[in-house]
């Protein structure tokens, strides 16, 4: 099914707000091994800024395209402009290919199932499915192929590709089995009640020098070499590990949930940790959260530094962190509590550029059902500037955006995020909520439609070429352009 609909007007309270500018060019350089789509991962690029270069909507006359198939976790855009999705369903993943005007599948590949797709069934608890990251990160490498870590701990290298009758299809390239390396009595339909352990990989990277690096659920974290198919392996032991990592042109940093870890690698391709850093893990998972630890990939931000959030209790922060070679001492740079008192929790990563750091607060959201049962949410947005003398809190805004992994259109300067507002008990309807990066003040809304189906389910924003915002949501996929 797709609908097209009128959203709803421009400006927020039926007024008009001044629209920003492009921002200044950051730090951000490009991975050598990634597509050069601006948008060839989940997090956007590897230094995981959760930002595209292009422009997003901005409200004026816009007009929202609805098409059935979701939920989808990761997003990409292709060197043709297509939409390459890797999404979830009740007996395998796949990855699908997608027209951007019209949201129709042009072609589709089957991945395995996740093992926690078969417990939640089993157990009827969606939460394992929703506490489980694994299977959820691809990229886009620099020939535009998909690179996949797959429930069945496999690096898959999957190129899509056009007929001479205009059709598509995918093609796998490469597949690297990394089962010998880790636990691997998994949950499958041929192996319903596994007695031994089981370690999903959880996502893939590459380096600059073409290394493939990649972490599991329960601690470990490895690299490949494509041309020879050689694993290390270095195994963080009690930890867990539920979010991506971040890579850039000296280092691969990690976060489990005890500690922040920059990792680089000998010239045989043996990870070592070449500093760690503790941080406060509160004393509880938070609802909002999917372990006890951090909910974000560490962002990296600028030459220098690198941040994630704590657990702490009563109130989470931000903290920052020294990543050069020369630091003596502490590397913390600042430590912001962010949000209120027992009220604070993040599973999305921060949106980092040019100094600031934008963190949305999940507190309270669990997966789809959570909105439907009408759980109160606190909400909130905050950006903390990192200076040369500390940081400091830029902005705050109260706005309730309860799961999506927010994005930051460089091209205009808006940060893009998604938001319930409830119409009756139990029922939502959704917008598309539009934030000047520079000044916090909210610009636009645009409403998206009603009902659970719209609810993004902890999905990402994307943007993509020709100011248009997607969005994955748990009954389909969303486009969002201006008119």
């Amino acid at each position: 099914m797709v609908a097209v609909l009128a959203a709803a007007g421009p400006g927020v309270a039926g007024e008009r707000q001044r629209v920003a500018g492009r921002l200044a060019h950051g730090w951000l350089p490009a991975n050598p091994h990634m597509s050069t789509s601006g948008a060839n991962s989940m997090h956007g690029d590897t230094y995981a800024s959760d930002t595209h270069p292009f422009s997003g909507p901005v409200g004026r006359g816009s007009t929202v395209t609805f098409a059935g198939k979701g939920p989808c976790a990761g997003m990409g855009v292709t060197a043709e402009k297509l939409l390459l999705l890797q999404c979830g369903g009740a007996q395998n993943f796949t990855l699908r290919l997608v027209d951007p005007k019209t949201l129709q599948d042009l072609a589709s590949y089957k991945l395995p199932p996740r093992p926690s797709t078969m417990q939640a069934a089993e157990h009827a608890d969606l939460d394992k499915v929703y506490s489980d990251s694994s299977g959820a990160y691809f990229y886009l490498d620099n020939l535009d192929r998909a690179v996949v870590a797959d429930a069945a701990q496999h690096i898959q290298r999957i190129a899509h590709v056009q007929a001479q009758d205009g059709t598509w299809s995918f093609r796998q390239d490469d597949d690297w089995d990394l089962s010998r390396y880790l636990p691997h009595d998994c949950t499958t339909y041929t192996n319903p009640l596994p007695q031994g352990d089981c370690d999903p990989v959880t996502g893939v990277l590459p380096d600059w020098q073409g290394r493939l690096w990649w972490i599991s659920r329960y601690g470990r974290v490895g690299t490949l070499d494509p041309h020879t198919g050689r694993v290390h392996v270095r195994w963080l032991k009690g930890e867990e590990i539920e979010n991506s990592h971040a890579v850039s042109e000296d280092g691969v940093s990690v976060v489990s949930d005890h500690a922040l870890y920059e990792f680089r690698a000998r010239r045989d391709g043996t990870p070592y940790v070449v500093w760690k850093v503790r941080y406060d893990r509160g004393a509880h998972r938070k609802v909002g959260q999917i372990n006890q630890g951090s909910g974000t990939t560490p962002t990296m931000l600028g030459r220098n530094y690198v941040a994630i959030t704590d657990n702490a209790d009563p109130r989470m922060h931000v903290n920052v962190y020294d990543r050069r070679d020369e630091v003596r001492g502490s590397r913390l740079v600042c430590s912001v509590p962010v949000f209120g008192k027992a009220a604070s929790a993040s599973e999305n990563s921060l949106v980092g550029w040019d100094g600031g750091l934008v963190v949305e607060n999940n507190s309270g959201y669990l997966n789809p059902t959570t909105r439907v049962g009408g759980a109160a949410q606190p909400g909130g947005l905050t950006k903390v500037v990192v200076g040369r003398h500390g940081c400091r809190v830029a902005w705050t805004n109260p706005v309730l955006s309860p799961s999506v992994v927010p994005k930051l259109a460089r091209g205009n300067g808006l940060l893009y995020l998604y938001s319930p507002q409830p119409t009756a008990p139990g029922v939502d309807t959704w917008y598309l909520t539009v934030v000047d990066w520079r000044t916090g003040r909210t610009v636009a809304r645009v409403r998206t439609g009603t009902g659970p189906a719209y609810d993004n389910a902890w999905a990402p924003i994307t943007i993509g070429p020709g100011g248009v915002a997607y969005v994955s949501c748990f009954g389909g996929l969303i486009a969002v352009r201006d008119g």
